[in-house]
């Protein structure tokens, strides 16, 4: 994966394309109801990027060992952590599902996913949503031009941990821009000492970041079938997701994918 710094005109494309996401999920969050399935949901976002000139950078996303992903968005329900695939069950109330979506629009990606309960949560699901969506506001705060990648990584990890929750370690954030992922990568956490060359990494203007916490309701390990997409926790416990792009401008950070 390369690392770009991206100039004022391509962060203004990278914009609207987190402008459409922002409004695919707007419509997400309207729509989520027992009964709904995640392939009604993978059908509405493939309309609305459509219609908005666009097209999803997931579907048909290559990665060794596995099936071309087969769908627009990746849907995760309960212990899925990431990568879930859509299909025709009907979500239950009480289920947590994880949208995440893509767009690519004039050659630029704009990258968010987020949490929604189908129905009324119950405490400990409000407990976990509100530790995750506020860990990635946490770690967005924490970013200055200049400053350093750990900072955020250290305010994910603490707030999440502070809650008593985990932070997923096999799956981090990422540079995104004219492709889905591109460095730097962007941990959720500090607590290995290989990655104090990453957490040093100066935040430049100019680089566009994935930031997303996947934030586990009891321990942080994770399993996959090998060839398989979809990721969950080891332990059957839940799991939620929160992303937004992110622009490291010369004077201030700036959420793209935020209506």
């Amino acid at each position: 994966m390369a690392q770009n710094l991206y100039s004022e005109r391509q962060v203004n494309l990278i914009r609207e394309s987190g402008r459409v996401v922002a409004q695919c999920l707007k419509l997400i969050g309207e729509m989520v109801a027992p009964g709904v399935t995640t392939r009604q949901i993978d059908r509405l976002v493939a309309e609305q990027l459509l219609k908005a000139g666009a097209k999803s950078p997931f579907k048909g996303y290559q990665f060794p060992g596995k099936t071309p992903f087969p769908a627009s968005i990746c849907a995760s329900v309960n212990d899925v952590v990431v990568h879930g695939l859509p299909d025709d069950k009907p979500l239950k109330e009480g289920d947590l599902v994880s949208i995440d979506i893509g767009c690519i629009k004039e050659g630029y990606i704009g990258d968010s996913a987020w949490t929604f309960c189908v129905g009324t949560p119950d405490a400990e699901a409000k407990k976990l949503m509100a530790a995750g969506e506020e860990a990635l506001y946490a770690g967005i705060k924490a970013m200055k031009p200049r400053g350093k990648l750990g900072e955020l990584s250290k305010a994910i990890q603490t707030l999440v941990e502070g809650r008593g929750f985990s932070v997923v370690r096999e799956y981090v954030g990422h540079g995104v821009g004219q492709s889905l992922h591109e460095e730097p990568q962007v941990p959720n956490y500090v607590s290995v000492k290989d990655m104090l060359p990453l957490l040093g990494k100066t935040l430049q203007p100019g680089m566009v970041l994935a930031v997303e916490p996947m934030v586990n309701e009891r321990g942080p390990d994770v399993v996959s079938v090998a060839g398989q997409w979809p990721v969950r926790t080891k332990d059957g416990g839940r799991s939620v997701h929160f992303e937004h792009t992110v622009a490291v401008l010369s004077d201030r950070i700036e959420i793209l994918t935020k209506l």
